[in-house]
């Protein structure tokens, strides 16, 4: 896609060229100076019109491309509501292809009659060329969340869709021989995904393929050295943060090996009342700054602001200031917090 520095660079080119071959033929034909200047004010007066009407064409393109991208992004990871059944959420992705609006992460949450399920994951590779299976294993579970009583028919609904997309890519690769299943390198697509369902009473389930695992933030109270106890925890912004990292059994990403025949979901803890979930994929935790170090995720959440819009906003200015603004892979965030009674 063409950006707008692009354009008005191509568009300075192009005068700053015909001028110059204006000029320069002009002056160096024998004649009179006056009318050889004339005519190279013509010249320029020339390229300088169609400059603008290539301008206004690229323009219009920039804006069709823009109108396309926004409305990709807005199906494939379509805004989540501010709260869910108690819980307030807040989520944001980067993409590290210049240009691109979304890439390869992926990530929803849906109120279902067995709680809150929620997912989060990766596609291999990042950018535009991740888009497809990063749509079907998002279309799966947007449908399958609702009529599976299980975490783990969900996901296994997720890994048919993901195979389907993967021959169905394989075979218009290879139009010329289409055998049952294809080689190609989209046979190597894979997809790291974490479940989460977050019941009533706050207890958190989960089936993890390859995920990063995520932090469960608590509020640390503050010690009141004039009354000799503990305060009420701060409401201030800024509030000290614990950091949990939560762990489990984590299976091969979907895509590499075939799913156990019932995989069954496992408790990994609770998500109490003032609790804040921080779900991320791996390009949060893998960003290198120019000296090659990584992103120091932990020790940022230790010190954010517990508003899940302020956390991801806070991550996210974060990452961007360890990196330079140049990211090597796509990333996406997403925090819930339970607000509940």
């Amino acid at each position: 896609m063409i950006t707008r520095g692009e354009m008005t660079q191509v568009r300075r080119v192009c005068v700053a060229a015909w001028g110059g071959a204006a000029v320069s033929w002009e002056l160096s034909t024998p004649g009179m100076l006056v009318p050889s200047l004339a005519t190279c004010a013509a010249f320029l007066l020339l390229a300088t019109g169609c400059a603008l009407h290539i301008r206004r064409g690229l323009l219009a393109e920039l804006r069709r491309s823009e109108e396309i991208a926004g409305a990709a992004q807005r199906a494939l990871l379509r805004p989540l509501p501010g709260r869910i059944d108690g819980l307030t959420l807040a989520a944001a992705q980067l993409s590290a292809s210049r240009g691109a609006a979304v890439g390869g992460d992926l990530y929803e949450a849906v109120p279902t009659v067995h709680g809150i399920r929620v997912v989060i994951g990766d596609v291999r590779g990042h950018g535009l060329p991740a888009l497809g299976a990063a749509a079907a294993v998002l279309g799966a579970f947007r449908e399958a969340a609702y009529d599976e009583p299980s975490l783990g028919g969900v996901l296994r609904r997720m890994e048919r869709a993901l195979g389907r997309h993967v021959r169905d890519r394989a075979r218009s690769e290879h139009p010329s021989a289409c055998p049952a299943e294809p080689e190609s390198p989209a046979a190597e697509e894979f997809v790291t995904v974490l479940l989460l369902q977050i019941a009533a009473d706050g207890a958190l389930t989960a089936l993890n393929c390859g995920h990063p695992w995520p932090y469960l933030l608590r509020p640390v109270p503050q010690h009141c050295a004039a009354h000799g106890r503990d305060s009420a925890p701060d409401p201030a912004p800024h509030t000290p943060t614990g950091v949990e990292w939560l762990d489990g059994e984590t299976l091969p990403p979907l895509g590499v090996v075939p799913l156990p025949t019932d995989p069954r979901a496992h408790a990994c803890g609770e998500l109490r009342p003032g609790e804040t979930l921080f779900l991320h994929t791996d390009g949060a935790e893998d960003a290198r700054d120019g000296a090659g170090r990584f992103f120091p995720l932990r020790s940022v959440l230790a010190q954010a602001p517990l508003t899940p819009a302020r956390l991801v906003a806070g991550v996210h200015a974060a990452l961007l200031r360890h990196t330079g603004g140049r990211l090597a892979d796509d990333v996406a965030l997403l925090v819930l917090r339970n607000d509940r009674l």
